[in-house]
């Protein structure tokens, strides 16, 4: 018998949608976010907007000012270098530990999504492959069990996101950086924490690099 899930609170469903439009770029940085018109989207009071918006302050996603209003963050590639030196030194630490303790429930799961990537999509978009790329990270991230460390592993891969999302109309081979995953999902299913460890390690190197040749 399986536990029973809550469902997500109105807060937390706010704060979801929200983050994922500013993690794409569908919030354009800058710009501002109503509440009111939040609400009417989602179809719920200011209240759990507020709450939201106020973690995904905390998040650096949005900034909030005195009589003016909450708006998107705008993407700083000066702050690649800090996001990418967190990166390297808590992602291959992450899947490591996911090889370890996933539970057979997880490696099934990342087996479906690892056969999915075998499989491909003929003509993939840009936005496509990075909803999968962020759609990977967060299942490898539960597989952890730790959620201190899963918040905070997807708090600094919604940052690189977005830098993904400034830079993605000039980078080639986006469905190569998606694909590396395939690899990575086997080491973990595997429990060859070793081999997870040093494939994040490049593929974590590999984004900053391919960021770094276009500025």
């Amino acid at each position: 018998m399986h536990p029973q899930v809550n469902p997500p609170s109105l807060a937390e469903q706010a704060y979801r949608f929200v983050r994922d439009r500013l993690v794409m770029l569908d919030i354009p940085p800058g710009s501002p976010l109503n509440e009111e018109e939040l609400g009417t989207t989602l179809g719920m009071g200011r209240t759990p907007i507020r709450e939201a918006l106020k973690r995904l302050e905390s998040e650096r996603l949005v900034v909030a000012y005195p009589r003016r209003g909450t708006f998107a963050t705008d993407v700083n590639i000066s702050d690649l270098a800090h996001i990418s030196e967190v990166r390297r030194t808590l992602e291959p630490m992450a899947t490591a530990a996911a090889a370890g303790r996933a539970t057979e429930a997880d490696r099934a799961a990342l087996a479906e999504l690892r056969a999915q990537l075998d499989v491909g999509v003929p003509g993939r978009d840009n936005a496509e492959l990075l909803r999968t790329d962020l759609a990977l990270h967060r299942a490898i991230y539960r597989c952890v069990h730790n959620p201190f460390l899963e918040d905070t592993l997807i708090r600094y891969d919604n940052l690189a996101t977005r830098i993904w999302c400034v830079f993605v109309p000039r980078l080639s081979g986006m469905a190569g950086h998606v694909d590396e995953h395939v690899p990575l999902l086997t080491a973990i299913i595997e429990g060859d924490a070793e081999k997870a460890a040093a494939l994040t390690l490049e593929h974590v190197t590999g984004f900053e690099a391919a960021i770094r040749a276009l500025i």
